[in-house]
C-alpha cells in the first residue's frame, strides 16, 4: 500500500499540473508554472502527509486537530492567488480587517485553482457546479474586496451554466487580452 506521503505528492502534484494546463490556457504562463510550489517545502509537505485524507484538505484535519492549521498559515502567506493573501488592517471605521483589491491575473488563478481542487477531490463525481457550491459554502465568512468576490463569483458560475470551454474563453479573450493585467 502506498504511504500517505506519496499519495500527498501524487495529489498535489495532480492538482499543480491540472492549474498549469489552465494557466497556460488563458496566457497565465509564470503563474501556471509556479503555482503552489510551497506545499512542497517541509513546512506543509510534513503536514499534508501526516493528515493526508484523499477527498480533502488535510490542512482540514490539521486544523480540526490543533485548532488551526501551519500548513496553511504558511501556503495562504506566501501564495497571492488566495484571497487571504490580500487581507490588510482597514482604515474603515468599526472594521479591523479588510479585503484588498486583487490584481487580475490572481483572481483569475484563484478561480483555476477552486476549479483544478474541485476536480481532484470529487474524481469522476465531478461536475461544473461544485466549485460553484463549494464557494457558495463558505463566502459569508470571507474578508474579500467586493470587485474581487464580484469577479470571482462570475467566473464561477459562468462555469456551472456556460461550461469550461465558453469559460475559458471569455477568461482569454475578454479579461486577459493582449496580457493586460
Amino acid at each position: 500500500m502506498a504511504s500517505k506521503a506519496w499519495l500527498h505528492f501524487q495529489t498535489i502534484t495532480t492538482h499543480k499540473l491540472i492549474v498549469m494546463k489552465y494557466c497556460f490556457r488563458v496566457g497565465l504562463y509564470k503563474q501556471g508554472l509556479l503555482h503552489d510550489l510551497s506545499k512542497y517545502s517541509k513546512t506543509e509537505f510534513l503536514v499534508g502527509a501526516k493528515y493526508y485524507l484523499g477527498d480533502e484538505s488535510p490542512n482540514n484535519a490539521e486544523r480540526r486537530e490543533k485548532g488551526y492549521s501551519s500548513a496553511w498559515l504558511h501556503h495562504k502567506g506566501r501564495n497571492k492567488h488566495h484571497y487571504e493573501y490580500w487581507i490588510d488592517y482597514s482604515f474603515q471605521p468599526g472594521q479591523t480587517l479588510e479585503g484588498m483589491k486583487m490584481p487580475l491575473c490572481y483572481v483569475v488563478e484563484m478561480f483555476i485553482d477552486r476549479l483544478a481542487a474541485s476536480k481532484v477531490y470529487y474524481g469522476k463525481k465531478f461536475n461544473t457546479k461544485i466549485p460553484w457550491e463549494y464557494y457558495e459554502h463558505s463566502r459569508s465568512r470571507m474578508i474579500i474586496h467586493p470587485e474581487t468576490k464580484k469577479l470571482l463569483e462570475k467566473l464561477l458560475k459562468m462555469l456551472y451554466i456556460k461550461g469550461e470551454k465558453k469559460t475559458f474563453y471569455y477568461i482569454k479573450h475578454v479579461l486577459l487580452p493582449k496580457g493586460n493585467y
